[in-house]
């Protein structure tokens, strides 16, 4: 795993100059914490209202993104007043934007954590067919679900993604997004506890 923190100034979601400087001195601006935190296009479990926000970006093609699933459950568990904020960054091709598409069509029936879950349970690639496979796992209305994938909503999420990823500097699917700092690849339980922690820390 690799810890970094972020060393970006910025204007708004679309102009994001990056300037080196200390992170301590330079936190994360708000205008890019905002974009990150509160974008209302991304999947928000845990508590609504929670003191911290830990941001994941994934892809359903990442073996290591598959193995974090557990552990980010566990940590919603175990932290009541942590809000965690998924954002879909299908880095892995064509492939993994159909399956990233239908699992942010899924918010609109209220069921974003069982496909989620279910779409990292299913063996094999992910796709248009087995996105279709773990909708029908996690109890998903599939005619609705046709109509939401071209909403503009789901469009906008992956462009944002792309675009927030590429800003901030982000290595690869599994990244965290804490306070101000990021950390990338494989975490445990504790790991991620940490990482949330120095957040509070950070910003409180």
């Amino acid at each position: 795993m690799q810890r970094r923190n972020f060393l970006i100034a910025s204007t708004g979601l679309l102009v994001l100059p990056t300037v080196a400087l200390a992170a301590r001195d330079n936190p994360m601006p708000e205008e890019l914490r905002k974009a990150l935190e509160r974008d209302p296009t991304a999947p928000v479990l845990g508590n609504p209202d929670g003191d911290v926000t830990l941001t994941e970006f994934f892809d359903y093609n990442c073996p290591f993104c598959r193995e974090m699933v557990d552990p980010i459950h566990r940590l919603i568990l175990s932290d009541p007043n942590l809000r965690v904020v998924f954002r879909e960054w299908p880095v892995f091709g064509p492939d993994s934007e159909d399956a990233a598409r239908v699992s942010l069509a899924s918010l609109s029936q209220g069921r974003y954590w069982q496909m989620h879950k279910a779409m990292f349970s299913i063996k094999g690639k992910a796709n248009a067919d087995t996105a279709r496979q773990a909708a029908a796992k996690a109890g998903l209305d599939w005619t609705r679900l046709e109509q939401d994938i071209k909403a503009e909503r789901v469009e906008r999420h992956i462009t944002y993604s792309f675009l927030l990823a590429e800003h901030m500097g982000l290595m690869g699917t599994p990244s965290f997004v804490a306070g101000d700092e990021g950390a990338f690849g494989k975490y445990s339980l504790d790991d991620l506890k940490g990482l949330v922690q120095r957040a509070r820390e950070t910003l409180g």
